[in-house]
């Protein structure tokens, strides 16, 4: 099992999320939204074989820890991730958008600078916006848009522009979530949780509930459950390459 957005530092007891996450043997990203839980989030799952931290400053704390721009730097050199990253365009966000392309254009440039990160991003209500900035800097790395919600016109862009995406069971649930399943190229998708905020019915979603996207992409792929979860395996291993354990 994959899920390659998860929150494991936001639960409400972090040590047992990520305890229960490596027993269950799946392979997670573990995003952060701050670069001062870097490293505090970085030894919560440290001795994990297949957890990963990704660094991130996520677009709805833009304008509050853009000062934090210079520890995000830092720390950049020590990970191959960088998530939860992005820009939001949501109306409660409009006077901050300008802070969020400031700071998703300086964390795309550490990104190129160093040769190219796997990029976990939020792209909500800003998918133009989004490949535009990743447009100006071509080589800041591999971008995966997690919980993808745009519209037909802008998936069928962000899929020419070689985007990958990460499905969880919240997203496939929805109308729009299912029509966009059913156009994704299928050797760029990889399933998430967006645990803690992802919820089944009041419950936060675990990273071993990410078998349920599974489930969900071969009913709308009309095939068989062993043949999604091939699929996935190879993806993972064709984005990260060595980094994956088997």
């Amino acid at each position: 099992m994959i899920d390659f957005h998860c929150h494991l530092d936001l639960y409400r007891f972090p040590e047992i999320a990520v305890e229960d996450a490596d027993k269950s043997g799946v392979y997670v990203l573990c995003v952060t939204t701050t670069p001062k839980a870097w490293t505090k989030t970085l030894q919560l799952c440290a001795n994990r074989p297949r957890i990963r931290t990704a660094l991130g400053l996520h677009p709805e704390l833009a304008h509050e820890r853009q000062s934090e721009l210079p520890l995000f730097e830092h720390f950049a050199p020590e990970t191959r991730y960088f998530g939860e990253i992005g820009l939001d365009g949501s109306p409660q966000w409009r006077e901050a958008q300008q802070t969020q392309r400031k700071v998703f254009d300086a964390i795309l440039k550490i990104a190129s600078d160093l040769g190219g990160k796997v990029l976990s991003i939020h792209s909500r209500r800003a998918v133009d916006e989004v490949l535009e900035a990743l447009g100006r800097k071509p080589s800041a790395g591999t971008p995966v848009l997690h919980w993808f919600s745009g519209t037909q016109a802008q998936l069928g862009r962000a899929i020419d522009y070689g985007c990958w995406f990460s499905c969880g069971p919240a997203m496939l649930r929805s109308d729009n979530g299912k029509a966009i399943a059913r156009r994704l190229p299928r050797h760029r998708v990889l399933t998430e949780t967006d645990g803690p905020f992802a919820l089944e019915g009041s419950r936060p979603l675990q990273p071993k509930d990410s078998w349920q996207a599974v489930s969900m992409l071969a009913d709308i792929w009309e095939v068989p459950i062993e043949e999604i979860q091939d699929t996935l395996r190879n993806n993972l291993r064709s984005l990260v390459q060595s980094d994956v354990q088997s």
